[in-house]
């Protein structure tokens, strides 16, 4: 079976998206390689970017560990941008998953530290997610979720968490929060322990 040929409109909507992914506005001017080093990583750690898209955190983990990282989305296309974006980096620690992360299609305690950046405000049930993160972290592995915080006022046009229901999610599904941090203006970010 050959690929699948998109139209004109389905193309635009891709570069769309890829152009929005890829914008590091998107998370209050944070660049991943200041965020990559608030997080407790170390060299031979194995990652896990759960809805990696681009590769945006996916290729500068890449290069601050020797282990592997593991970009988990599903999207085959952006599978395929994060492949793209490795070879022209000549980066071969990265693993390409494609999958949800209420089923995660890797092995049980497995990762020294899960990353979901912007991607938990999508999923259908965060227990489920939880309890998949949960799953393929290592004992006293690290968690750490990044989201924009949830305003007062109602004209967002994307779901939101509030950073205290996620951390009450998080404690719930038996992670121990070891940091709270607002690196950036309106984005927060939590940092747990299994």
């Amino acid at each position: 079976m050959g690929k699948r040929k998109y139209n004109t409109k389905e193309m635009e909507h891709f570069i769309k998206k890829v152009e929005f992914l890829d914008n590091p506005e998107r998370r209050g001017g944070l660049p991943p390689e200041q965020l990559l080093r608030m997080l407790p990583i170390n060299k031979n750690d194995n990652i896990l970017d759960l809805g990696a898209g681009t590769g945006y955190i996916t290729i500068p983990a890449a290069k601050i560990v020797d282990g592997l990282v593991y970009a988990l989305d599903i999207d085959s296309k952006m599978l395929d941008i994060v492949i793209s974006k490795a070879k022209k980096e000549d980066i071969t620690n990265v693993k390409t998953l494609k999958g949800s992360i209420d089923d995660i299609p890797l092995n049980d305690n497995s990762i020294d530290l899960v990353l979901a950046s912007l991607v938990l405000h999508e999923v259908k049930d965060l227990t489920t997610s939880l309890k998949q993160i949960i799953k393929v972290l290592k004992t006293d592995g690290y968690f750490v979720c990044i989201e924009l915080e949830k305003k007062d006022n109602h004209t967002e046009k994307h779901p939101r968490v509030t950073s205290s229901l996620m951390e009450q999610e998080m404690k719930h599904a038996g992670l121990r929060v070891t940091q709270k941090l607002h690196p950036a203006d309106g984005i927060y970010m939590i940092i747990a322990k299994k």
